[in-house]
C-alpha cells in the first residue's frame, strides 16, 4: 500500500474555511484557572458525551455527579463509560504510541467485548451505523485490508508526532486522524469511542496537558447528526471514499473550541 491515509493535501482548503484563531483559543483554555477536580470534571464530560454517540442512555449530568460526588446509578449504566473514562486516564498519563493505544482500547472494551477480542484487530466485516437510527452510515475498510491498514497508519501518525507544527496543522492532522481512524475501524467495537480519544490523545502529545480541557465530545454529541452526515458524505465503501468532501467533518475538531462561547 502506498497511498498515504493521513492526507496533506486539504490543509490550505481546510485553513482557508477556518472562522477563528486557533492559537488564540486554544491559549484562552490555557488560561482557565483549574481547582483540583477540574480534570475529573472535564474528563467526565468527555467520556459520557463520546459515550451517548454510541448509544449510553446516562445523561451527561448524571454521570459528572457520579464521577464528582460518588452517586451511585445501576452498573449497566456506568460500566461501559467507567472503562472509557479509565482509557482517558491512562491515555493523559501516557504517550502516544502503539502498544499505549492497544491498552486503552483494552480499557475501553472492558465490558465491550470478550476478552480474546480487547485490544485485537478484527477478522470479520464491519458495517458502520449511526446509533439513534440504526441506519447504515458506510462500509469499514475490508477484513482483507486491515492489518495494512492499521500498520500504515500508525507509521504516519509517528512521523506526524515528530515534526514540527503551527497550531493549525496540529489540529487539521488531529482530526484527519479521527477520519483515517474511524473509517477503518479496526476493531470489533469501541471504534468510535476510541477514535475520538485518539484525536486528543494526538492533541496533547503536540500541544500538552490541556488539550483534555477541549470540549470536543460534547460538541461531537451535541451536533451528531452533523457527526454522521459529515462522515457519510465521503461515500458507502472504504474503497471508493472520496477525501474530496472530507473538509466539513474535518473543520468539525476546531468548532468545538468555540461552541460554547
Amino acid at each position: 500500500m502506498n497511498h498515504q491515509l493521513i492526507k496533506s493535501e486539504y490543509f490550505s482548503i481546510w485553513k482557508s474555511m477556518l472562522d477563528m484563531d486557533i492559537q488564540a483559543e486554544f491559549r484562552a483554555i490555557e488560561q482557565i484557572d483549574l481547582a483540583p477536580h477540574s480534570f475529573t470534571f472535564y474528563t467526565s464530560v468527555s467520556v459520557m458525551s463520546s459515550s451517548k454517540i454510541e448509544g449510553e442512555i446516562l445523561e451527561v449530568d448524571s454521570y459528572v455527579k457520579h464521577k464528582m460526588l460518588n452517586i451511585e446509578y445501576l452498573p449497566e449504566l456506568t460500566q461501559k463509560p467507567n472503562d472509557l473514562y479509565q482509557a482517558y486516564l491512562f491515555a493523559n498519563e501516557n504517550s502516544l504510541n502503539q502498544p499505549n493505544f492497544i491498552k486503552a482500547h483494552q480499557l475501553i472494551s472492558t465490558n465491550l467485548l470478550p476478552k480474546n477480542q480487547q485490544g485485537k484487530i478484527r477478522k470479520t466485516q464491519m458495517l458502520v451505523m449511526e446509533h439513534k437510527t440504526g441506519r447504515i452510515q458506510y462500509e469499514a475498510a475490508p477484513a482483507s485490508m486491515v492489518n495494512e491498514l492499521y500498520d500504515t497508519l500508525w507509521t504516519e501518525i509517528e512521523e506526524l508526532i515528530k515534526q514540527e507544527m503551527t497550531f493549525e496543522e496540529v489540529f487539521y492532522y488531529a482530526s484527519f486522524i479521527h477520519l483515517a481512524f474511524v473509517n477503518i475501524h479496526l476493531f470489533s467495537d469501541g471504534n468510535g469511542r476510541i477514535s475520538r480519544l485518539l484525536e486528543k490523545w494526538f492533541l496533547a502529545e503536540k500541544l500538552g496537558q490541556r488539550a483534555w480541557y477541549i470540549k470536543s465530545e460534547k460538541y461531537y454529541n451535541q451536533k451528531v447528526n452533523d457527526y454522521y452526515k459529515n462522515l457519510a458524505r465521503l461515500g458507502l465503501f472504504y474503497e471508493a471514499l472520496d477525501y474530496d468532501k472530507s473538509i466539513p467533518f474535518l473543520l468539525m475538531f476546531p468548532q468545538s473550541l468555540v461552541f460554547e462561547k
